[in-house]
């Protein structure tokens, strides 16, 4: 009977919550239905390390692709790729996409892919790959903060400091470094942390608007939509004369092919699927892997690894840890 009592006293608790969140307009009974269910499994926690381990090396992709490319091309070419390659699933998909929400969808895209591919590649033009790597652990700090203020979610004030911190690490490595210490132009890290707030609002917005779509809906149709001017842009440039005539170019188009398929296509279903299994925020901890592997493929290929690498990468992480405590 106390058993009884007890399950019938959490049910009602349950159920007074979701009354209470569907009063606020930034939650509607979907979100409700994510909020309850937003614990890592052992599946969660293998998605996040696998695209620690994908994700962690497709910085010194991105510097192998550099080789022969524009930046611009490159990113262009790493859109066209995964577009075609996810433009068979919304064919497959056709009748379950809302096409409604096109303009949520594209927002997306461009935030989670779009805008990112351009400054990774405007970045690494000037900046080592191991120092991008670490810089691209802002994102579940710019995640926390985008939540927050844009949609509203609850925080305690002891967070800030984890953003502080976390802050002060990436100014560290901008502000501090020089050629000599971190192997290149620190100031191009700017390109690198803007492209950390669009990852940042990307998750947060396929968890407020898309909880209850199929991840690969939200891939395919997001790519589907951002893939023709990339396109266009590839076709009016010399891409193709560089393809034929640089010794180097075949080199580069494998490295943005494995990226494209491998760290953009497969990576951007998986984490979509772990951001809906868990949280965003939890879906941002795939981070907390990346700079060491970043670092680990930098120190292999002879870039310059020095101890403002390890000071930057501890500051950003013990900041990251603390807006999750």
């Amino acid at each position: 009977m106390r058993l009884c009592s007890n399950l019938i006293q959490h049910r009602n608790l349950l159920g007074n919550i979701e009354i209470k969140l569907s009063k606020m307009r930034f939650f509607d009974v979907r979100t409700i239905k994510m909020i309850k269910n937003i614990s890592a499994d052992n599946k969660s926690w293998a998605i996040l390390i696998f695209l620690s381990l994908v994700w962690g090396c497709s910085f010194i992709l991105i510097k192998k692709a550099m080789v022969a490319f524009e930046p611009a091309q490159l990113a262009c070419l790493r859109l066209t790729i995964s577009a075609v390659a996810f433009t068979p699933f919304v064919l497959w998909h056709r009748k379950e996409i809302d096409w409604s929400k096109w303009m949520k969808f594209l927002a997306v895209g461009i935030t989670g892919s779009g805008l990112p591919s351009f400054l990774f590649f405007i970045a690494q033009s000037q900046l080592s790959s191991s120092v991008a790597g670490l810089l691209n652990s802002l994102t579940p700090i710019w995640t926390l903060l985008i939540g927050i203020f844009i949609f509203r979610l609850n925080f305690e004030r002891k967070k800030l400091l984890g953003v502080f911190i976390g802050f002060l690490g990436a100014a560290s490595i901008v502000l501090l470094g020089s050629e000599d210490t971190i192997g290149g132009n620190p100031w191009f890290g700017i390109f690198v942390i803007i492209a950390t707030i669009c990852y940042g609002s990307s998750v947060n917005m396929v968890q407020a608007f898309f909880g209850q779509t199929k991840p690969i809906i939200i891939s395919c149709v997001s790519f589907f939509l951002i893939g023709p001017p990339a396109m266009i842009y590839l076709a009016l440039s010399d891409f193709s004369n560089t393809l034929m005539s640089n010794p180097q170019a075949l080199q580069a188009f494998g490295a943005v092919a494995i990226l494209s398929l491998f760290g953009t296509v497969l990576a951007t279903i998986l984490f979509y699927t772990l951001v809906q299994r868990t949280s965003a925020v939890f879906g941002s901890t795939v981070t907390y892997l990346m700079p060491a592997i970043a670092i680990f493929w930098g120190f292999i290929d002879g870039e310059t690894i020095s101890i403002l690498h390890f000071a930057g990468m501890a500051l950003i992480l013990v900041g990251v840890y603390l807006t999750k405590k």
